[in-house]
């Protein structure tokens, strides 16, 4: 399966979503999505921000393309993944029209420093904290 996600940087922090479904129900991590079919990576990647945090985003480049294979009790996959994670602009003064929604159980800017707070993924860190740096953000260690 295909997925996209948006970096969301504005002002020195990183937008993320909490899932609200499986895989990673509960978890912190960038906002997006599947891919549907016909849809071209730049078109599903505006559905998914728009659908998970309400905003419009212009992306800015590609940051990192990934596997995520989550496995089974039995060491089966169970989910295969190829990320196509983006670093993403909104327009000024957007950012405080951030919601949560579609499977997105919540929505919330953190700074560099929350980000160790968050439980991250570790390849999520990375990307995140790749997203900052690309935006001249520091991110924090953790």
């Amino acid at each position: 399966m295909i997925g996209v996600g948006g970096v969301i940087v504005d002002d020195g922090q990183v937008l993320l979503v909490r899932r609200g479904q499986p895989p990673l129900a509960g978890e912190w991590s960038i906002p997006g999505g599947l891919l549907e079919v016909g849809e071209t990576l730049e078109e599903g990647l505006r559905r998914e921000m728009r659908e998970e945090t309400g905003l419009e985003v212009t992306p800015a480049g590609l940051l990192e393309v990934l596997d995520r294979i989550l496995r089974d009790e039995h060491g089966r996959a169970r989910y295969h993944y190829v990320l196509i994670d983006y670093l993403c602009r909104i327009a000024p003064g957007a950012r405080d029209w951030v919601r949560a929604a579609s499977d997105a159980a919540d929505c919330r800017w953190f700074s560099p420093d929350d980000l160790p707070g968050c439980n991250l993924h570790p390849d999520t860190l990375r990307v995140v904290r790749g997203a900052l740096d690309r935006a001249g953000a520091k991110a924090a260690d953790g």
